[in-house]
């Protein structure tokens, strides 16, 4: 069971790993774990191994960060193939475009902010482009927050209109449940009735000291009794 549990965790690894997105996540845990180490070893920078592992830690961080946007070659014309998928409604199209087209924006000009900090292009124009590209990345993720919150109303309705038919449901099947109970006690009651006046009924027929006792009459002519009070009883 746990040699499944391992070949089936590697198995998901290489197909995240396969894809250019997990990749990209794989790059960008180690570029921001980069971020964090060096903030921690920069503060503990009286050590004299310190400075060195912080100075490793950043170039983690900025060599990760470039890596990152060579990956991200090409992935602006995702935000046209993105734009294919049909939308449920006119809103969610508007939010479509609006969050595609920042996303566009982003990726398109971080590849010039990449050129640019590798030295191909002028690395004066570096923040420039980077600011073009994180307006448009902001820009971008408030449509999405948008429509994901949207999505998630819907959920939150669809989730609770299910949770109702579900209630309604499980409670027409103990309705149900309660009926056939109903009619198998009655069932009960009847054969007790039947078998009481059966026994009666031998009296007449067929006298004889058990059938024709006091107690043996008395308890049938009760239980026929009893048992059709209880099946004529008014329901509640």
């Amino acid at each position: 069971m746990e040699k499944q549990r391992e070949q089936d965790f590697l198995d998901r690894l290489v197909i995240f790993l396969a894809k250019r997105d997990g990749i990209d996540k794989l790059v960008k845990t180690l570029q921001y774990t980069g971020k964090l180490s060096h903030w921690h070893l920069s503060r503990r920078s009286k050590r004299s191994s310190v400075p060195n592992l912080a100075t490793r830690a950043k170039a983690l961080e900025v060599s990760c960060g470039l890596a990152r946007k060579a990956f991200r070659l090409g992935r602006w014309l995702s935000g046209l193939n993105n734009l294919r998928a049909p939308a449920p409604n006119l809103p969610f199209l508007a939010l479509a475009i609006l969050a595609n087209a920042g996303e566009m924006v982003y990726f398109f000009f971080d590849h010039f902010t990449w050129l640019s900090r590798i030295g191909v292009l002028d690395p004066s124009l570096a923040p420039r482009f980077s600011l073009v590209s994180a307006s448009g990345e902001a820009f971008g993720y408030v449509f999405f927050v948008i429509a994901d919150a949207i999505l998630i109303a819907q959920g939150v309705r669809e989730e609770r209109r299910l949770a109702l038919e579900l209630q309604a449901m499980i409670q027409a099947k103990r309705v149900a449940i309660a009926a056939i109970r109903v009619k198998r006690v009655m069932s009960a009651m009847a054969i007790a009735a039947n078998v009481a006046d059966f026994v009666i009924a031998l009296a007449d027929i067929e006298p004889n000291p058990f059938v024709t006792h006091a107690v043996t009459l008395g308890i049938s002519g009760l239980v026929s009794a009893w048992a059709g009070w209880y099946r004529n009883w008014p329901s509640s």
